[in-house]
């Protein structure tokens, strides 16, 4: 059973950086498919980005981070990171981590089998 442990959620004025972390425990990590989604109150779970192997070992993003926020893995430690920089205040969300084998959508939520419980994040402008 994989276990997903996120932190570093927070509040930051529009415009700043904040980075999020995802400790993954419970299996080999090297070979994991890793993801970070966002859901806003009242709205769907919405890709954010993903590194997959199907990819090439290259990153996906949503257009509406791309060149803002950088998926990253720590294979020795087993962690996810999730840079956001140039926050926005339509970033506010909470932010899940996830992984999966063999994911073939990546910014497909159903892919994936194991979340972590989610961490907020504010945006003030």
């Amino acid at each position: 059973q994989v276990q997903l442990v996120e932190s570093g959620g927070g509040l930051v004025q529009a415009g700043g950086s904040l980075r999020l972390s995802c400790a993954a425990s419970g299996r080999n990590f090297i070979t994991y498919d890793i993801a970070w989604f966002r859901q806003a109150p009242g709205k769907e779970r919405e890709f954010v980005a993903a590194h997959t192997w199907r990819s090439g070992g290259s990153a996906n993003y949503a257009d509406s981070v791309k060149g803002r926020f950088t998926i990253s893995r720590d294979n020795a430690t087993n962690t996810m990171y999730l840079q956001m920089n140039s926050l926005k205040t339509e970033d506010a969300s909470v932010y899940y981590c996830a992984g999966g084998v063999f994911i073939t959508r990546p910014d497909r939520p159903a892919d994936y089998n194991n979340w972590g419980q989610g961490t907020q994040v504010t945006v003030s402008s």
